[in-house]
Parts: structure tokens; C-alpha cells; sequence
């Protein structure tokens, strides 16, 4: 797009630094510029969690997300967030719909979360396990492998059948459960030192621009067709050896009221101020968890999970 005039050296989480620790050295301008990094991951920390997102049972990646972001008013929310730790945030790749996750035991009543030990990145999704009875943890992605396979944990959701079947967890729980409820609109961010980013020719901005959008829509593109093959591979090559299975219509309302009672951020200082509901509402489809409107329309769960299950094939979800 430069045509070699704008060069980026990449390198890999933890090479440098610890990788959560990425946000602040970016901010400061030490050591690197920019990153890419899930937002989720600097849930509570000050205003960082105030852009509304990644909430259980919300917006969606292909759709909603998109629409508030780009003509919603989103990205300038988001941009007058990250303002004050000297960032220009920009989408990157998607990577949802997901998955419910693996279960070492069977999911049938919302009580079976009670006493489990459970690996969940969505910060909000910890707290919505939480209310049930489960314990909460957030294990970097290397070491859930090991903490399933050893007992370690009870259970653990990384992403879809293809970055699982690629961290193995196909081979330590045997019960894989969908829709993924707990992080319905996961994407990634491209985040940039704003002192670098604007000290940058604007053709040079614009590129930087583009190309996120561009890796949002490819990369979204990407995730679906590798998640379908995958979760094929799991039915042909390891029936009988892994279970997909859709979470029962009662366990998903029960989380749904739950997902209710947590704190779902909000804009600037003032949560509950007019400002924040309203950019929740103007969300197209944000209409809570499984709302009122949407209950009245769908089957129970059925439909729903065929909406956040797109890694299923065309014709039938998982069985």
C-alpha cells in the first residue's frame, strides 16, 4: 500500500515484554509504538474499560459492531478514551462468534456450574460464572492445555474449533459446548502511540487505517471458513472421542438474567449517565441478553444458536 515507503517490525507477544503489559509501553512510547492485542484484556483498569463491547450476549463482529463503530459513533468514543493514555485505537480482527468451551463434565442445569473451576477470558463472562457458583480464571493461552488436561481446571473457553483444536484441547475435555453466550462481539485492536501516529504523513495514517479495516474484514472472513473445517474434522476424526453439544435452552436463560445483575461498563466518567445507555441502545440488535423481543421470536435457544454459531455447517448446527 506504501509501496515500501512504511516499514513495521513485528514481533511476537512476550518477545519484548510480558505481553499484557503491552498497553502501557505503547502508551509511553517505550520500546514499541503500537501493538495488537485483545481490548478485553485491559478490562477495570481506569477508563480503559469504558468503550462498550465484548458484553455476554451482545453486539455481533459480522453486523452490529461494525455498524456502531463505523456509523454509530463509535470509533470516536473510542478514540476519546484511549486519548488520555496517548493512543489511537483502530479495529483489528475478529475472531467470533465462539465457542461455549470444554467441559471435563456434562453441562444440564445451571447449578453445574456451582463448584467448577473455569478458564474464561471475557471479563464480564467471569463475572457472569461467577454468580453462578463457578471460580473464575484467566489462564494465558499456553498454559490451558496443561490445566485441563491435569485436572488443573474444570473447564475452559479459548475461541473456536480451529484455535482449539490448535492448542489441543480437543484432546483434554470431552464435552464442547456452543453458542458461545459469554463473547458475542470479540475483536482485536490495533492500538498506535499517538505522539508516533501523528507525527506520521497523513497518506501514512490513512494506509495504517485502511489496513486495519482491511484485516478486520479478511481476517473475520479467514476465522469463519477455518472454523468450519475444523469443526468437521472434529465429527469425522475424533467421533466418539469429543461431544459437540449445544448448552440447554434453561442454562442460557439462566445466564442470560445473570448476565444481567453484572456491571456492563459504560462511556466516560459517568456509567449510568445518558450517555452511556444511549450508545448501548443505538447498537442495532443490542437489546440485552436474549431481550424480551428477541425471546418472544426464537424458539428456545434454537435460533440463537444458529445466529452465534457460524462455525456450524450451512444447513444444520452442530449436533
Amino acid at each position: 500500500m506504501s509501496g515500501g515507503r512504511l516499514r513495521i517490525e513485528v514481533f511476537p507477544g512476550g518477545q519484548i515484554m510480558p505481553p499484557f503489559e503491552c498497553f502501557d509501553a505503547a502508551s509511553k512510547g517505550i520500546d514499541i509504538q503500537a501493538f495488537m492485542a485483545a481490548p478485553v484484556y485491559w478490562f477495570g483498569e481506569g477508563a480503559r474499560d469504558r468503550v462498550v463491547r465484548h458484553h455476554p450476549f451482545r453486539h455481533e463482529p459480522r453486523g452490529d459492531e461494525p455498524s456502531w463503530y463505523q456509523q454509530g459513533g463509535g470509533l470516536k468514543l473510542w478514540e476519546e478514551t484511549y486519548a488520555s493514555f496517548n493512543l489511537v485505537p483502530r479495529q483489528g480482527p475478529a475472531f467470533a462468534p465462539q465457542m461455549a468451551g470444554w467441559f471435563r463434565e456434562k453441562i444440564t442445569t445451571i447449578d453445574d456450574y456451582k463448584g467448577l473451576k473455569v478458564r474464561m477470558w471475557s471479563n464480564l463472562g467471569r463475572k457472569v460464572v461467577t454468580k453462578a457458583g463457578a471460580t473464575a480464571v484467566l489462564t494465558p493461552a499456553a498454559d490451558i492445555y496443561a490445566a485441563l488436561e491435569r485436572g488443573v481446571i474444570d473447564a475452559a473457553e479459548w475461541v473456536g474449533p480451529y484455535d482449539d483444536m490448535k492448542l489441543g484441547l480437543h484432546q483434554t475435555a470431552r464435552h464442547y459446548y456452543y453458542p458461545g453466550w459469554q463473547d458475542t462481539g470479540a475483536m482485536n485492536e490495533f492500538s498506535f502511540n499517538k505522539k508516533a501516529y501523528d507525527a506520521l504523513p497523513v497518506d501514512f495514517q490513512r494506509i495504517l487505517d485502511h489496513a486495519a479495516a482491511a484485516v478486520q474484514v479478511y481476517g473475520l472472513a479467514h476465522y469463519h471458513a477455518k472454523n468450519a473445517a475444523a469443526l468437521e474434522r472434529l465429527r469425522a476424526e475424533f467421533k466418539g472421542k469429543v461431544e459437540i453439544l449445544p448448552l440447554p435452552a434453561s442454562v442460557l436463560r439462566e445466564l442470560g438474567k445473570l448476565s444481567t445483575q453484572v456491571p456492563q461498563g459504560g462511556i466516560r466518567k459517568n456509567p449510568d449517565g445518558p450517555e452511556g445507555p444511549r450508545v448501548v441502545h443505538e447498537i442495532p440488535g443490542a437489546g440485552g441478553p436474549l431481550g424480551p423481543r428477541r425471546r418472544r421470536r426464537l424458539p428456545p435457544a434454537r435460533r440463537r444458536m444458529i445466529t452465534h454459531c457460524v462455525v456450524t455447517r450451512p444447513a444444520r448446527p452442530p449436533a
